[in-house]
Order: C-alpha cells, then structure tokens, then sequence
C-alpha cells in the first residue's frame, strides 16, 4: 500500500514510524512531514489545508489511503474533499470532527444524552459573557469554542482573571474565530485521564490509559501547551473506572453522534476528569493526542492499517486490540520561551543515538524539526518527544529521562517532573 499522513508534528511521526512496521506498507508520504519524518516518508511540500493539491497528489501518486492526523483539516472537511474524489481517507468527517471542533456543540450534546460532564454556560455576545463571570462560581473555566491550539483554555480563580479571560477569547481575539463563541464551565478537580478510542461508527476498541502534562513549567505553572509530556498507562484508571466509562461515556457518546447523523469514524480522545462524582468529560478531540500517541502507539500490538482499515470499512468488532504489558513514558525537549517566543535553527546533536537503541525500547519522535545542510535543525516550540518503555511507569519515566541527555540543542528547554504523579499512585 502507498499511504498519505496529513501533519508535520510528533503525532504524525509517531503514526509514520508505526505504519512503517506494517508488512502492507510499500511507501510512505507525508504533506508537509518534518526532520524526522523524512528519515521514513517521503515529504511534500504541501499544506495541511491545501486539500486540492492533496488530492491531486494521491491521485497521481496513486495513494491507497490518506490519514488525516490534524484537527484543523479533518474539522475543515478533508476526509469529505477525499471521499467526494473517489479516495478513501481515515479520519472524522467534518460532521463528525465538529465534537472537538466545538466546545458548545460537544457540551449540549452531552448535555442531551446524559452524558456525565461539568456545568456549563455558552455565549457569543461579550456583554452577557461578561455579565456572567461577575457572579458565578470560582475557579471558573473559560474555553475558545473553536480549535486554538490546546491552548484556548484560561481556568481563572479570581473575578478579576475571569474579566481578562472573557476580554482575551471574546474581545481581543487572541485565538482568533475560535472566540466568536465562548463556554464557561464548572471546574472541576480530581486526577486527569486519557484516554483514546477506535471509532467505525458503532464500535468503540478503547486503547491504553494516558496523561498529559499540559503546563509549560514544573508543578504545573505556567501557560497551557500543546503537551510537556505523558505517560502511559494511567494508575489511576482503573478496571473499575474503565467499566464505567465504557457504559456511561464511551458508547454513549459514539450512539449519541450515529443518532445525531453524524457518525463518528476514526480516532476519538477522551479527556477525562477522575472526580469524586466519577469519570467526567473535559473535552473531546477528534484525532490522536501529540504526546499521548506518542506513549500509547509503541505500546499497541496490532497493525495500525488492520485497524484503520476496520474503523473505515465498520469491522472493528472484529478486531482483538491488545496493548503490551508494560509503560512508556514521553518527554518533550521545547524551545526555551515555548509557548509565546522562541528562537528555531539550533542544529540537533545526539539523534542517532536514541535511535540506535529502538530495539531497547527508546524512540525520539520529531515535532518541530527540519532538515538543512548543516543538519536536523529546530523548527518549533516543541522539538522532539524522547518516549522509553519500561517494566513499570518508573522505570519507564527513568529510561526516558537518561534518554535526554543523549540529545542536545542550544535553547534547549523540558520539565523535570513529568509522570510525578507515579509516585502518588
């Protein structure tokens, strides 16, 4: 098979280099890929929203299956511009990908079908938004209703950083159209979960437990980023809790959308808030986490295109997905100044000799990267994801934490306590 990825971070390296196990696999592309994409795929250069130059280019390549990694396409309609020139495409259809899409539409939905999730208001006129935050509950938090990054949540503890949040999503714009609607939601404490699914419309094969650390500095200080890190599997979820979210969420939210006439085909992240209540949604994505896929996918036994293939053809149930024995543990090398300014074009010292230990269970995904004369250089806040397995999460989190210092560049910046929470466990 010849197949297409959709992105350029370490998500879609992640599915590269697992695609790339797969004896079906004759060649891999990538539109527009990255450094390290390219040591698997061949990378073109063209933009993740570019959908007719995308579909030109299978068509002459002659791709028998495009994944669509990102959110931004597959909300803007790329499996729908794919499936209506007669190409076969994975991922949500836009009518689908509209649950990460929009916060308000995932919240009344949820709200509709009693699926279990924190308080909410919605508003598009910043007058009423602002009326509202003068008297509600604190912390409250505040959400862009469109797609921002992973960075269009403020939690505001205080009346006066619920004023500035409303000015920032609403008035100000700083995440653009994704602020023409905003939801105010009950906030909600316990431990964070995630946890990602295959989807064929009916079935749900849920994957292995994840948490992310969202924060940009040590004990969750900072801004909100794309991800810091994570591990897999979660301790805290438990048997117990996965019954009871495959009952009361999982399958109801793929019901709910089937009977919405907006089925749900492809990868469904569950973010999840552990309360005291039980398991509550905090947000819906419509594709693979960054850093959770990169702990979850070298974990997963099964060929990625079986799966993919089943999610697209409605023969999940057929499918046995397993999951190794074991945990990983990811760590993101980011640009100092990540996520509001930073300098790129540092050449990368040290990747051969993460990879050159994959057989021990030690990866370096790319998410900022290119190549250059002088070499792989960096290109973005988050750089790479070192990611190692181990017996158990410490082990794990150790493995990947001596990995790092095999790697090196100038403006080099990680958190130090990413998977702290193990120890708590």
């Amino acid at each position: 098979m010849k197949i297409l990825i959709i992105g350029s971070g370490g998500r879609e390296h992640t599915i590269a280099w697992k695609l790339s196990k797969s004896p079906r696999v004759e060649k891999l592309y990538c539109a527009p890929g990255n450094g390290g994409i390219a040591e698997l795929a061949e990378c073109v250069p063209i933009g993740v929203m570019e959908f007719d130059k995308q579909i030109a280019f299978a068509k002459e390549q002659g791709i028998d299956l495009t994944i669509v990694a990102m959110d931004d396409p597959l909300v803007g309609g790329a499996v729908d511009a794919f499936e209506a020139a007669g190409l076969r495409a994975f991922g949500p259809r836009a009518e689908a990908a509209v649950l990460e899409g929009s916060k308000a539409f995932s919240k009344d939905l949820m709200k509709k079908y009693g699926i279990p999730t924190a308080a909410y208001e919605s508003f598009t006129d910043a007058k009423a938004a602002a009326d509202y935050v003068e008297t509600c509950r604190l912390p409250v938090v505040l959400k862009a209703d469109g797609l921002a990054l992973g960075k269009g949540v403020l939690i505001c503890n205080t009346r006066e950083e619920a004023r500035d949040g409303v000015r920032t999503i609403m008035t100000d714009k700083q995440f653009g159209a994704a602020g023409d609607c905003m939801v105010a939601e009950e906030f909600m404490t316990g431990r964070e979960v995630s946890v990602l699914a295959f989807v064929d419309g009916t079935t749900v094969k849920v994957m292995s437990s994840a948490q992310d650390h969202k924060r940009a500095q040590d004990g969750d200080r900072g801004l909100n980023t794309g991800g810091m890190g994570t591990f897999s599997p979660s301790p805290f979820y438990t048997e117990e809790i996965d019954e009871v979210c495959r009952r009361t969420i999982y399958q109801p939210t793929v019901d709910a959308m089937r009977a919405e006439g907006r089925p749900f085909r492809g990868v469904l992240f569950f973010g999840l808030m552990l309360t005291a209540e039980g398991p509550k949604v905090l947000e819906y994505n419509a594709r693979f986490g960054g850093p959770e896929a990169q702990v979850v996918l070298p974990r997963m036994k099964n060929d990625l295109v079986e799966v993919c293939e089943a999610c697209m053809n409605g023969t999940l149930d057929q499918v046995d997905l397993q999951f190794e024995d074991n945990a990983a543990v990811c760590v993101v090398l980011a640009s100092e100044g990540y996520p509001v300014k930073y300098e790129k074009g540092f050449v990368i010292e040290g990747l051969d000799a993460v990879k050159e230990k994959e057989a021990e269970g030690y990866y370096v995904f790319h998410a900022g990267t290119k190549r250059t004369e002088a070499g792989v250089v960096t290109n973005g806040g988050r750089v790479l994801g070192v990611t190692a397995k181990g017996a158990d999460l410490k082990e794990a989190r150790a493995n990947a934490y001596r990995a790092t210092g095999w790697v090196s560049f100038a403006n080099q910046y990680m958190r130090r306590d990413i998977g702290k929470a193990i120890d708590e466990a």
